[in-house]
Order: structure tokens, then C-alpha cells, then sequence
């Protein structure tokens, strides 16, 4: 894994979206996002709520641990999910509300890169866990980071590039809040 392009493309993205977008677009292998991306992404808030939890709580017993576990777990979980559940619903409306061809990959690149904000925010809120009020407003960056992707990495019509953002990002802010909630009453429901 290329931890350089990483942090690259997470700068790009924050600073200059449509540069960024235009740079994954001209990537010739969009399968490669889950695993030079995604997934490490998703590694890194795992990884960061778990020092948080254990920060919090502390590290003297075992209930502590299992705690932080859960936590960690609950988050990996639904940023997993979330991604492809993501990239599922955005080729269905792209499919189907604005007429582009079926391509998963696709939606794929657009979701695990869309979710870039999602991911940052999940790994500062991990280990600072009062910023969690900044963070949902900060979280609405997704917007216009779906708002240049659309252009730059779909290629959407102008006509029905703001509907497609609209429901996008949506889409992308909501499906990892309710994976996260489902897990924590599976996870109350079944102890």
C-alpha cells in the first residue's frame, strides 16, 4: 500500500476537490480504490477510536478493553457497510434517475472517496471524542465534495448534477450514522 498516495489524495481532496477528483479519474485502476483507500481508512478510525476509548477509560481491566473493542468494532463495521451499501444505492440513482450506465467500480471509486470526510472526521472524533459537534457540522463538506466529483468523476449532465449531489451525499452522510446505530442495538439486543 502506497501511504504517500494516501495522504496525497486525502490533502487533495480536502483542499482542492476538483483537482482531486480529476486525478482519481485519470487513475486507470478504479478497482484498487477499497484497497488503497477504503480499507486503510477505515483501519485508521477503527485504530483511533480504540486509543480513544482506552484513553478515556483507561486500560486496568478487561472490561475496559472489551469496551474499547466494541467501540472499535462498531465503527469498523459501519464504515465498511456503509461504503458498500454507499456505492450500491449511488449506482441505483445513477442507473436510474439520471440515466448513466450500470457500473459498480464506479460507484465504488465515487462512494470510498466521497466518504473522505466521513473518514477524517470518524478518526479525529475517535481520539477527541468532544468535537463531536464540530464534527457534524464539518461533516456537510461532503456536499461540495460530492459536488465536484459528480463533474470530474462522472461526468453528470449539468441539468441533473445537483439532484444526483443532493441524494449522494445523503446518502454517503446517513447510511454510516444508521449502520453505527443497528450495530449498537444488535449489539445491546444480543449481550
Amino acid at each position: 500500500m502506497d501511504y504517500k498516495f494516501l495522504i496525497h489524495i486525502v490533502m487533495l481532496l480536502i483542499s482542492s476537490p476538483a483537482r482531486a477528483w480529476e486525478e482519481i479519474r485519470l487513475r486507470t485502476d478504479i478497482r484498487a480504490v477499497s484497497f488503497e483507500y477504503v480499507y486503510p481508512m477505515i483501519g485508521f478510525a477503527g485504530l483511533s477510536v480504540f486509543i480513544g476509548s482506552i484513553w478515556e477509560r483507561g486500560w486496568s481491566s478487561a472490561e475496559d478493553y472489551q469496551y474499547a473493542m466494541m467501540q472499535c468494532a462498531g465503527v469498523v463495521v459501519s464504515l465498511f457497510g456503509a461504503y458498500f451499501l454507499s456505492a450500491f444505492l449511488i449506482n441505483r440513482v445513477r442507473v436510474r434517475m439520471i440515466g448513466q450506465r450500470d457500473d459498480m467500480l464506479l460507484s465504488q471509486q465515487f462512494a470510498g472517496y466521497g466518504m473522505t470526510v466521513i473518514f477524517l472526521l470518524q478518526i479525529l472524533t475517535g481520539l477527541l471524542p468532544d468535537l463531536g459537534i464540530i464534527s457534524m457540522m464539518l461533516q456537510f463538506y461532503t456536499v461540495y465534495l460530492v459536488w465536484e466529483g459528480t463533474d470530474k468523476l462522472l461526468d453528470v449532465a449539468v441539468d441533473k448534477r445537483a439532484t444526483l449531489t443532493v441524494i449522494a451525499s445523503a446518502i454517503l452522510l446517513i447510511c454510516p450514522s444508521l449502520l453505527h446505530f443497528v450495530f449498537e442495538k444488535l449489539n445491546i439486543i444480543l449481550n
